[in-house]
């Protein structure tokens, strides 16, 4: 038991599989996903997205690939990506079969709806000769007529017998390297069925709130569900479906795994909410530095308070702390200690500089500690 047991989440065991060159589940770091949304035709401007996404510290990217012309433009898009690609296939099962051979690392399908038995089986066989791992998605609303005449509508059971059949079809098939996806725009739903999957079966599991809604509502809505699957040890691999751009799905899948304590990837902001006492702008300094420490991919912490009411006692717990003063002279904390003042002028240029140095330090500590361990 750790130190701060409050803080300890017990990860479900899963077995894993390989997505390229990523690991899923067994124990391997919780990734985030998320989807291209250029025509992927256009394959310039897909990859230049992928890449967008990439610098964001996205771990997988998925690619619609709807007809013939986007599982060709696939081939170059795998190359340029530095990434994993999903191939996501909905319907026509020959898009499978030349995604597979175009390079995709996994196959975003629905067994059910690829067609008769045999156009799974070939299915199958172009994952397996091409090293291609798959993913079920099951999902609330494109739900089985059967199961709806069942259930009479979208509910936990059903969401959990669809993702079961689908599972079946490929077991059938001899395989076993597969991820599974029952997600739904209703939170309780989707939270529900996964707690329900995730006692059913031991694959991996990939979760999301599907059609979650724009940036902020979407972002509510994800972090309410994910979160508290994540909380309870559920899940293996994220992605956050926001109408907005992707690169902002991969930014808010990776602050949903920081205030967990599960991943961290680049700087963690505490910051207070402002109010009269602040000595500052806490709000648009806030705003600035968030956007100007994007390019921070080292793990480490900043807190920014208006005011000396919680700002000391927050600047302990991190690496880098600013606090409010009066007449536009501000206390800066370097791991936890008070160290000097800036001034309103510089505080923004200077607190960039001061993370920045903060980063290098730790990569080079890292690079070193590799180095004799080798």
């Amino acid at each position: 038991m750790s130190i701060r047991p409050w803080r300890d989440i017990q990860r479900r065991p899963s077995r894993q599989i390989m997505v390229g060159n990523v690991a899923v589940g067994g124990g391997a770091p919780v990734t985030v996903q998320t989807m291209t949304n250029t025509p992927t035709e256009d394959a310039k401007a897909t990859i230049d997205q992928i890449r967008r996404c990439e610098d964001a510290g996205a771990d997988i990217i998925r690619v619609s690939c709807p007809d013939e012309a986007s599982t060709a433009a696939l081939r170059q898009i795998v190359r340029a990506a530095k990434v994993p690609i999903v191939a996501d296939i909905h319907f026509h099962y020959k898009r499978a079969l030349e995604a597979a051979d175009a390079g995709a690392a996994c196959l975003r399908i629905n067994p059910g709806n690829i067609g008769s038995a045999e156009r799974v089986a070939e299915v199958v066989r172009a994952a397996k000769a091409n090293g291609c791992s798959m993913r079920i998605g099951v999902n609330a609303g494109s739900l089985e007529k059967d199961l709806l005449e069942k259930y009479g509508e979208p509910c936990p059971e059903a969401l959990v017998e669809s993702a079961l059949d689908h599972i079946k079809l490929l077991q059938d098939h001899d395989f076993h390297e597969y991820k599974v996806a029952v997600k739904a725009s209703d939170v309780f739903l989707a939270v529900s069925a996964y707690m329900g999957l995730a006692e059913a079966v031991d694959c991996p599991l990939h979760l999301g709130i599907t059609e979650a809604g724009g940036l902020i509502g979407g972002t509510v809505k994800s972090a309410i569900g994910i979160g508290n699957l994540l909380w309870a040890g559920i899940g293996d691999t994220i992605r956050v479906s926001l109408s907005a751009e992707p690169e902002e799905e991969v930014r808010v899948g990776f602050e949903i795994l920081k205030a967990l304590g599960i991943r961290n990837r680049g700087v963690r902001v505490v910051s207070c909410p402002s109010c009269a006492r602040q000595g500052f702008d806490v709000i648009r300094t806030v705003q600035t530095l968030e956007e100007r420490l994007q390019h921070i991919r080292v793990p480490l912490s900043l807190s920014v308070l208006g005011c000396v009411v919680n700002g000391p006692g927050e600047a302990r717990e991190t690496d880098i702390g600013l606090t409010g003063g009066g007449a536009g002279k501000h206390m800066v904390y370097l791991s936890g200690v008070t160290d000097h003042t800036v001034q309103d002028a510089d505080m923004v240029d200077h607190i960039v500089r001061l993370v920045e140095a903060k980063a290098a330090e730790i990569e080079a500590a890292e690079a070193a500690q590799a180095q004799a361990a080798e």
